[in-house]
C-alpha cells in the first residue's frame, strides 16, 4: 500500500479498500506481515477480511489489529508463537486453500470519510507456497471478532459460534469495567458447547487460569508462545492458541464466557447490577471446511471502539470542556468528546513527526477541511492551536473559517498560537461546526495541531 504501488492498491483520496492479495490455488499461505502506518498506529477502524474459493461471505472479518492480538492498536508489543507486533504485524497461521484466496484490507471510519493513508497500515505482504493438491481433510481458516457491555451475571458473553466440522485453534480477549476503575473479575470460565451441546462438556474453570496465569493477571506484561497477557486500560487482554490441544467438532460449536454453575452467587449478585457492566471483545480462530455460517454484522466502526472513558472525564466536564482533539496524534488523537460530540475529518490527513513539543497535525496542501459534531444549539468558546513545527519552506501562511466565517490569516506561528473563536447557539444549530484551514502559500500546507471546545456554563 506504499506510495510505489498503483493507486488501487493504496488506501486515501477517498478510496476505502484495497485487495493485498488475491491468489489462484491450491497453495498454502505461511506468513502476513502489515506495517505500521505514518501515524504509528491504526484502531479498530481498519478491517481485515479473507475469502476463500470465491465465498460470497469471508471466513475472516476483524479489526486487523485485534486479528494480531493487538486490541484498538493499544500495545507496543505481542510475542506469540503465531501472531508479533513490534513496529508492524506478523502471522503465521497456515492457511491452505484449494481454488482462490482474496485478501482485503479497508477503513470504514465515519471520522475519516475519505479514507487516512497516515492511519492505514502503509505496506504488506503476503508469503504462500503453491501446492499440487489441498489434503482432503483440511479446513479453512476462520476468524471472527465480537465486543459487547453487558451485565455478565445475567447472561453469558458469546465468543462465537460455528455450523459445520472444524477445530478450535485459539481466541484472545479483553475485559475492563466502562468508564471505572473498580477493576473486574477473573472468575468466569470459558465454556464449549460441542455439537449442540446444552451442558458444556469443556469448561475452564477461571479467566487467567486460562490463559496460564493464577490468582488474577499479573501486573506485569507477560508474553510466551501460546498464552500471554497484557494490561488493557483498566483491564486485562490476553491471548491463548490451541496447537496441541484444538478442540474438534463435528455438527457445531459454540464458547462463551461468564460464571460457572458452582460459582459463589456473590458474582451473578454483584455483576448484575445496573452499575457493574463489563465490556467484552474477542476474536476467536478455527479451521472448518465451507461451507461457514455466517458471522454475525460487524460493529459500526464507532462502535468498535472500546468503552474507555478518561478517569479525568470528570475534570473536563467540570471546566467545560467538550471536546478535545490532539490533531494527528499517534496515541491520543481523541482525548475526551462528551455525549453528542465527535468528528469528521472531511479533508486532510494526519502527520507526526516535528521536534517541537506539540509535534503532530492535520494537513493539507490545499484546504484542510473537518466538521465537528455536536449538540444542536450549544454555544461556547473554540480554541484551535496551530504551529509551523518545522517552518515548512520558509514558513507556512494560512486562512482559517469556522461555521462559514472567515477568523482571519495567520503566519509566522513557528512558535505556536491559539485562536479562539466564539460559538453561537445559531452556529450549532445544523449540530456541526464546521472548519477550514486554506493554504496560501502555494509550496506548503495548512495545519492544525490542537482542538478544543468550551461550553458556556448555564
Amino acid at each position: 500500500m506504499w506510495g510505489e504501488n498503483p493507486p488501487a492498491m493504496r488506501l486515501g483520496d477517498g478510496r476505502k479498500k484495497v485487495v493485498i492479495a488475491d491468489i489462484k490455488g491450491p497453495a498454502i499461505i505461511t506468513m502476513i506481515h502489515f506495517a505500521l502506518p505514518a501515524k504509528m498506529s491504526i484502531t479498530r477502524d481498519v478491517v481485515l477480511r479473507i475469502w476463500w474459493d470465491g465465498e460470497k461471505t469471508p471466513s475472516v472479518e476483524v479489526p486487523l489489529c485485534d486479528f494480531f492480538c493487538d486490541p484498538n492498536g493499544a500495545l507496543e508489543r505481542v510475542d506469540s508463537a503465531l501472531v508479533n507486533k513490534k513496529r508492524g504485524w506478523n502471522c503465521y497461521f497456515p492457511m491452505p486453500f484449494r481454488k482462490s484466496a482474496k485478501i482485503e484490507v479497508s477503513m470504514d471510519s465515519r471520522r475519516y470519510p475519505n479514507g487516512d493513508w497516515a492511519s492505514a497500515p502503509c505496506y504488506s505482504y503476503v508469503h504462500y507456497r503453491t501446492l499440487k493438491s489441498v489434503p482432503a481433510d483440511s479446513g479453512y481458516f476462520h476468524a471472527t471478532w465480537r465486543q459487547q457491555t453487558l451485565l455478565l451475571g445475567k447472561e453469558d458473553y458469546k465468543v462465537f459460534e460455528a455450523k459445520g466440522r472444524g477445530q478450535f485453534v485459539g481466541w484472545n480477549m479483553t475485559i475492563h469495567a466502562p468508564g471505572s476503575r473498580g477493576g473486574y473479575p477473573v472468575d468466569e470460565n470459558e465454556k464449549f458447547y460441542i455439537d449442540g451441546e446444552r451442558e458444556p462438556s469443556i469448561e475452564w474453570q477461571g479467566l487467567e487460569d486460562s490463559f496460564g496465569f493464577s490468582w488474577g493477571f499479573p501486573h506485569e506484561a507477560n508474553s510466551f508462545p501460546y498464552t500471554g497477557y497484557q494490561p488493557y486500560y483498566n483491564g486485562a487482554a490476553a491471548y491463548r492458541f490451541n496447537d496441541a490441544d484444538r478442540i474438534s467438532f463435528s455438527k457445531s460449536l459454540k464458547m462463551t464466557v461468564g460464571f460457572g454453575k458452582n460459582e459463589s452467587p456473590s458474582f451473578r449478585r454483584d455483576f448484575s447490577k445496573p452499575e457493574n457492566p463489563l465490556e467484552l471483545s474477542s476474536v476467536a480462530y478455527w479451521y472448518q471446511v465451507e461451507p461457514h455460517a455466517a458471522f454475525s454484522p460487524l460493529l459500526s466502526a464507532s462502535d468498535r471502539a472500546p468503552d474507555i472513558a478518561p478517569v479525568s472525564a470528570k475534570q473536563y466536564a467540570d471546566t467545560g470542556e467538550m471536546l478535545v482533539l490532539n490533531c494527528g496524534s499517534a496515541r491520543n488523537e481523541i482525548e475526551y468528546l462528551g455525549k453528542g460530540w465527535d468528528f469528521e475529518l472531511l479533508k486532510g490527513y494526519a502527520f507526526a513527526g516535528w521536534s517541537t513539543e506539540v509535534n503532530h497535525c492535520w494537513a493539507d496542501s490545499n484546504t484542510l477541511q473537518l466538521s465537528l459534531i455536536c449538540p444542536r444549539g450549544v454555544s461556547g468558546t473554540l480554541k484551535l492551536y496551530i504551529i509551523d513545527g518545522d517552518n515548512f519552506n520558509g514558513g507556512r501562511y494560512e486562512s482559517i473559517s469556522v461555521a462559514g466565517k472567515t477568523v482571519g490569516e495567520f503566519k509566522d506561528f513557528q512558535s505556536g498560537r491559539w485562536i479562539e473563536v466564539p460559538i453561537s447557539a445559531a452556529d450549532t444549530a445544523s449540530g456541526k461546526i464546521t472548519v477550514a484551514a486554506k493554504n496560501l502559500k502555494p509550496t506548503s500546507n495548512a495545519v492544525i495541531s490542537l482542538i478544543r471546545f468550551v461550553k458556556i456554563a448555564l
